[in-house]
């Protein structure tokens, strides 16, 4: 008993660091470059705290009971694996459900995923326009925004020849008609269509071009849905842009005409390029992410918390055997990593509109999870040296090197960059020499 609440205070004070994290990030704004650094600091300690402390004492326990050094490996890694997957899909699934605003780098992915899945159709629908793919593919994301959709009831007219250009026009879906010259109101006297545009089909392109006149009457057969661009949009894009203004220039009349009949740059190349190249979020596209889900969200911000802290304290609690041989190093970069990020979580959350009371209280499910899972890994791992319990150690330790990988290096890279690199390094060397003393003493 007195072994179980000693392992169970040290979960809780292993976990107190976020409410400190909390406290600073929505009352005592420290630098960026600081918490950046504390989190690669930490970061490598805990890298190092799973090499040596964790995964090599396994190999070797599994050695003294007759594994070759091979065999030991791989029991080991199968064991870090399978925590590493467990690990990721959770986080998957959590950060689905609206998780991912916790953090900053989270965050920022979380948009970026959301982005190019709600613009695919969109660019699979341009990238069969030969028109379009003469444009810089990587220069589309602008255009997305002044692309509207226009649904036409069955015979609607889109327009009538002789009228001023003033947009393009492309079939997502259903199919048009084209009608050569003016056409009359009505079904009487209405000259036969001499040619059907279907699905990614463009027309009215001359018209972004040259600004001609219409040649040529529009209407739908039966239901559809076009993209429209209009014409001022495009020029205003244009004229922002140089590498698209240029684009248009070489478009003249006759270049267009041959290389609509060529076809151009393959569909499939296209929408991969100007899908890859849609990595600019602007801070209106987040504030409004925030707004609309970031409310919903509660029960997603504990699960993920709860899940980056049950792996760290079981192996706490599994490798804990008396207060003197203790794992600081695992204890500290725990401890060290929690305080970024929860100031940074804090800090996100408050601008999704959550009061600080609120915050705190999210981020108190930490202190309950530490404590029992410390305890559970005490009860449940660390009582025994059994094949089972070096592989439960194996995997929780996976799942804290999958939450090093998945949330705390890219976190500190977004706030501190490149810069990151030699914190990381001494908090491994650190926690080397932890060891080693802790070995040879």
């Amino acid at each position: 008993m007195r072994d179980l609440l000693l392992v169970s205070l040290l979960g809780l004070a292993t976990t107190s660091s976020s409410m400190l994290g909390v406290a600073i990030g929505l009352y005592v704004p420290l630098p960026r470059g600081l918490l950046a650094g504390t989190l690669a600091f930490a970061a490598g300690a805990l890298i190092s705290a799973l090499a040596i402390e964790l995964a090599f004492k396994g190999a070797l326990e599994l050695h003294h009971q007759g594994f070759s050094a091979g065999s030991a490996w791989a029991f080991v890694a199968l064991g870090f694996a399978v925590g590493a997957v467990i690990y990721y899909a959770a986080s998957f699934v959590i950060e689905k459900k609206g998780g991912a605003i916790r953090t900053p780098s989270r965050f920022r992915e979380y948009l970026q995923n959301r982005k190019v899945e709600e613009a695919r159709e969109l660019i699979g629908l341009l990238s069969k326009c030969d028109l379009m793919r003469h444009l810089p593919p990587d220069a589309i994301e602008a255009l997305l925004s002044r692309v509207r959709l226009r649904r036409l009831a069955p015979g609607a007219t889109v327009f009538r020849a002789g009228e001023p250009g003033d947009a393009l026009y492309i079939v997502a879906r259903g199919t048009v008609q084209v009608i050569e010259g003016a056409s009359p109101d009505g079904a009487c006297g209405t000259p036969a269509p001499i040619a059907e545009l279907g699905a990614g089909t463009a027309f009215g392109e001359m018209a972004l071009l040259t600004g001609g006149p219409r040649t040529a009457t529009i209407r739908a057969d039966g239901g559809a849905e076009l993209l429209e661009i209009d014409k001022v949009a495009f020029q205003d894009l244009v004229a922002s842009d140089p590498t698209m203004a240029r684009a248009v220039q070489r478009l003249s009349h006759d270049r267009a005409i041959k290389n609509l009949r060529s076809g151009g740059t393959d569909p499939s190349t296209w929408a991969r390029v100007a899908s890859n190249s849609m990595d600019h979020i602007s801070t209106a596209e987040a504030n409004k992410v925030l707004s609309e889900n970031g409310h919903g969200a509660g029960m997603a911000i504990i699960l993920g918390n709860v899940l980056d802290t049950i792996p760290g304290c079981l192996v706490i609690g599994a490798t804990f055997a008396e207060l003197a041989n203790f794992s600081l190093t695992l204890m500290l970069g725990m401890f060290l990593g929690g305080v970024p990020e929860a100031a940074a979580s804090a800090a996100i959350l408050k601008k999704a509109g959550y009061p600080a009371r609120t915050i705190f209280w999210l981020w108190s499910s930490v202190l309950v999870v530490g404590l029992f899972a410390a305890a559970a890994g005490r009860v449940l791992i660390g009582s025994s040296e059994s094949l089972v319990a070096i592989f439960c150690e194996a995997i929780a330790g996976g799942a804290v090197l999958a939450l090093v990988a998945h949330a705390m290096i890219p976190e500190a890279i977004h706030e501190g960059g490149s810069r990151i690199v030699l914190p990381t390094v001494a908090g491994f060397l650190l926690a080397l020499y932890l060891a080693l003393a802790s070995a040879l003493a």
